[in-house]
């Protein structure tokens, strides 16, 4: 691993009132939820913040339609109420899709199944029906859709979230504002566990090499689909696993003609519901369910699965003659889901459970099962009150002072563009990732013409907003850098030029030598192939599975 000079100090010996284990969405919502109750918190995190299924997600904020089917109204009801909350705070990050769902006659569900249901959803919402898609928008679909087939469609609105990084950051800002420690490359060797209790966790600093222990009157593991392994680590026994992780793959294909503009929810090959969507001038495809009890740090997208959602594009948009060629990057996460051996995948629940540990010999921790992007506030609210603490309304959270600054506004766009003499594209760029922080940042923008330059030739995001990322949004390598705190590296037109490019040009600002500036852009080449599967490989793997 490559290291900024980042310096923090020793942990060593602190008492914290809660510890959090898991940098992901769920567990920074925790942390900051803890922080804001008044409690001494520590999170830590063994990689980045984000870097683990929260970055492998489908990118949408969503009430779960799909739940509708399987029973759980309550859970669809949360996940409204959230999503909206998420649209009006951080609406910057968070947008109004338009979904579209298509049927053919050879569906396994029912239209009226599906009108049923879609008028449930919009009920359980409390918002007016979808004004619906244009005329022209539906012609233009059903020029490129699998002429062969009878076409039925119906409209809803969801949203989406296509950079669930900056969420995480941006509520990483709000936990350390309220008063938390938080680590990133600290990895929890061990909870220490004596008497029937925990009393602290046993640290391993990744950037300075230390083991550092802390006390803590509670643990938290939102470690995801390590959660098992925090406890086998700890030696905290139990009689079945926690967790029965299910792979979720997705692929990503330029956008080809006749690709939607729309949001498409429809069936795969074998009738399970998948998604067809706009994702940062691409097309994001997915996802899979698959059973994986492995290294979740090493799971990567089955050749079968990418083979699977290429002919489920590929039947869907005949005329765009979609093949494994035609995949830019595939990439995998393990949903942390409970062990269930006795149901599909699809019908595990994604209502988040909370295990106590008290009964294993381990009082006083609590482990996170399940769980979703959208439910994340609501879950640590739900962490915070099992461990005495009272917790925030949604409509009482601080947001941090002034309103937030809305990049479709021109004249926000305008001012951030004044304050930084910065492009008004520049502007926009950082008002969409950065909300009411843009204007600090067009602030550092302003101090010289490097500061003010694009991260890369082909992105108006600027170095700036690098200089943000590891003063302030405790970003370590390059990779916490340009897969997440800016994630310009996801782009459509990102390569290894641009890699170069960018990292001699933070390089220059940062003052790295020769060899720092070498070993950093190989560690981040390094990082980005294995989290997005190059199109080499995903042919590959194709023609594996052919053979």
């Amino acid at each position: 691993m490559v290291l900024a000079a980042n310096p923090r100090a020793s942990l060593e010996g602190q008492h914290f009132y809660v510890v959090v284990i898991g940098g992901g969405i769920n567990g920074v919502a925790v942390a900051r939820e803890c922080a804001r109750a008044g409690k001494q918190t520590l999170l830590i995190e063994q990689n980045d913040f984000a870097s683990g299924v929260t970055s492998r997600s489908t990118r949408i904020i969503h009430g779960g339609l799909r739940y509708l089917e399987h029973g759980e109204l309550n859970l669809v009801r949360e996940s409204l109420r959230e999503r909206e909350k998420l649209l009006r705070d951080k609406s910057h990050l968070v947008h109004p899709i338009h979904f579209l769902l298509l049927l053919n006659e050879s569906s396994e569900r029912s239209a009226m199944k599906v009108r049923a249901g879609l008028w449930l959803y919009e009920r359980m919402a409390g918002k007016p029906p979808s004004a619906g898609a244009t005329e022209m928008e539906l012609k233009r679909l059903e020029r490129a859709l699998d002429a062969g087939h009878r076409w039925s469609f119906f409209d809803y609105e969801d949203a989406q979230c296509e950079f669930p990084e900056r969420l995480v950051a941006e509520c990483l800002m709000e936990a350390v504002e309220a008063g938390a420690v938080v680590r990133n490359h600290m990895e929890a060797l061990a909870v220490n566990v004596a008497h029937g209790r925990i009393h602290g966790v046993l640290l391993r600093d990744h950037i300075t090499g230390r083991d550092e222990r802390v006390d803590a009157s509670w643990v938290i593991n939102c470690s995801g689909p390590w959660a098992d392994r925090v406890c086998q680590r700890s030696s905290i026994r139990m009689n079945k696993p926690m967790l029965g992780g299910i792979r979720g793959s997705h692929i990503v294909l330029p956008r080809f003609s006749g690709s939607p503009t729309a949001a498409i929810y429809t069936e795969a090959v074998d009738g399970r519901p998948i998604f067809v969507l706009p994702w940062n001038e691409q097309v994001l495809v997915g996802t899979t369910e698959v059973a994986d009890s492995s290294d979740p740090a090493q799971t990567v997208p089955s050749a079968d699965e990418v083979n699977y959602l290429v002919r489920s594009v590929a039947q869907l948009f005949p005329k765009a003659k979609i093949s494994g060629q035609s995949v830019k990057h595939a990439f995998a996460g393990i949903r942390p889901l409970p062990y269930s051996p006795d149901n599909r995948p699809s019908a595990v629940t994604r209502r988040h459970i909370l295990h106590d540990h008290s009964d294993d010999g381990a009082a006083r921790m609590i482990s996170v099962i399940g769980g979703k992007l959208t439910t994340a506030a609501s879950l640590a609210r739900d962490c915070a009150r099992r461990i005495g603490l009272h917790a925030t309304e949604p409509n009482t959270i601080a947001m941090g002072p002034g309103p937030a600054l809305d990049p479709l506004l021109d004249d926000a766009v305008l001012e951030i563009a004044r304050i930084g003499a910065v492009s008004e594209e520049s502007a926009r760029g950082m008002l969409e990732w950065h909300g009411k922080r843009a204007a600090d940042i067009a602030r550092t923008a302003l101090v010289s013409a490097e500061l003010r330059a694009p991260i890369c030739p082909h992105t108006s995001h600027v170095i700036a907003e690098v200089v943000e990322a590891y003063r302030r949004e405790y970003a370590v390598t390059l990779a916490d850098v340009l897969l997440r705190r800016v994630p310009v590296a996801l782009s459509a037109c990102w390569s290894e030029s641009c890699s170069r490019e960018a990292a001699l040009r933070i390089g220059a600002v940062l003052g790295w030598n020769d060899h720092t500036m070498g070993a950093n852009l190989e560690a981040f080449e390094m990082e980005r192939a294995a989290f997005l599967r190059p199109a080499a490989k995903a042919e590959a793997a194709l023609e594996a599975a052919a053979d």
